[in-house]
C-alpha cells in the first residue's frame, strides 16, 4: 500500500530529495506522494524529521 504524507509535515523537502521514483512532490501546504508512483519502499519515512509519511 503506497504512502501518504500526513498533515505532520513541515515542508521540509527530506522526504522528495530521498525518493528514488520522483513520487513526491510540494502540494500546498505540505509534500505529497503520488499513490500510482510510489513502490512502497520507505525511503521518505526513513529520512523525515517529524515522520509524516505513513504507509496506508
Amino acid at each position: 500500500m503506497a504512502y501518504k504524507i500526513s498533515d505532520e509535515c513541515i515542508c521540509c523537502g527530506a522526504c522528495a530529495g530521498e525518493c528514488p521514483v520522483s513520487a513526491i512532490t510540494e502540494g500546498d501546504g505540505k509534500y505529497v506522494i503520488d499513490p500510482d508512483t510510489c513502490i512502497e519502499c520507505g525511503a521518505c519515512a526513513g529520512v523525515c524529521p517529524v515522520g509524516a509519511p505513513k504507509a496506508e
